[in-house]
């Protein structure tokens, strides 16, 4: 999996986040601008969910007098950090090259047994992140029922499903795109983003 973070206990054991360093090649249909300018904003996320954990912890020393500031704190926190994680499986996608799906493999098998197809599971995955607003859409294992989602996410956090894990992410802010397509065009970005996607980091999620 690649959503674990380097770890710095120094802060009475609570948890810090250090950015990741991806291997990403030049690509097709997104510029290296674009990508230089998103994995500065993604560097903001891991730095802000640090920042807002060292706050907590200062105001947890008086809890009562900071119950409202602790509560933003807290609600804030869900944005910072699942923006940096979110970010994390979508620039591993794009790591180390383009490689298509294994049309044997498990994740391959898994979808047409969902969707009938994969081409049925790319349609409505396509569809999903031309909804109208800021957000994500994700494939997400449920290791409960063995079913794959699809499922859009609003901002960074607002829906995400309770205990299922991120397969595939694809970020729909316009940030992701700006500096290649107008956001009349975003649907090129879509198609970019699959073709250029490395498929074998995308099954080590599922």
């Amino acid at each position: 999996m690649i959503i674990h973070t380097d770890r710095d206990l120094s802060l009475s054991g609570m948890e810090t986040f250090t950015p990741k360093t991806f291997n990403i090649p030049e690509l097709v249909g997104i510029g290296a601008k674009n990508i230089e300018e998103h994995l500065k904003l993604y560097k903001g996320y891991v730095s802000n969910s640090n920042l807002i954990i060292n706050k907590i912890k200062e105001y947890e020393k008086d809890p009562v007098e900071n119950v409202y500031v602790l509560g933003e704190l807290h609600r804030r926190f869900s944005f910072e950090f699942d923006g940096m994680r979110n970010h994390e499986y979508y620039f591993e996608s794009l790591s180390d090259g383009k490689k298509e799906i294994n049309k044997d493999g498990e994740l391959y098998k898994k979808i047409e047994i969902e969707w009938g197809s994969f081409e049925n599971w790319l349609t409505q995955y396509k569809a999903i992140a031309m909804t109208r607003g800021i957000g994500w859409v994700i494939l997400y294992h449920d290791k409960q029922t063995g079913h794959l989602l699809n499922q859009w996410i609003d901002e960074q956090h607002l829906g995400h499903l309770t205990g299922l894990s991120p397969v595939l992410c694809l970020d729909m802010w316009e940030h992701a795109y700006v500096y290649d397509y107008p956001t009349s065009e975003k649907k090129k970005y879509v198609e970019a983003f699959f073709e250029n996607l490395n498929w074998d980091k995308v099954e080590n999620n599922y």
